[in-house]
C-alpha cells in the first residue's frame, strides 16, 4: 500500500473538464515526467495523463483512506 501516491488538485487552469479543484487523485510513478516537472495523474477520464506538478500537492493518507480510494474496502 506504501507504493501508492496521491495528490490534491490545487489548480485546474486549462484542464477544467479533466481535473476538479481540491479533489484527491492517484499519482502514477513516472521518473521521466518528474524530470520535466510533471506528474502522471489518473484524471476524470479514468486514464493517466501528464499535468504540471505545480497543479498538485502530494499528500500522505492513512492506510484506510488509501484502501477506500483504491476500492479495496
Amino acid at each position: 500500500m506504501e507504493n501508492y501516491q496521491f495528490a490534491v488538485c490545487l489548480n485546474n487552469q486549462n484542464y477544467p473538464a479533466s481535473l476538479e479543484l481540491h479533489k484527491i487523485y492517484r499519482v502514477i510513478p513516472d521518473e521521466e515526467a518528474k524530470l520535466d516537472e510533471d506528474l502522471r495523474i489518473i484524471d476524470e477520464s479514468g486514464e493517466d495523463y501528464l499535468y504540471p506538478a505545480t497543479y498538485f500537492s502530494l499528500i500522505e493518507l492513512p492506510i484506510n483512506v488509501k484502501k477506500s480510494l483504491l476500492g479495496l474496502t
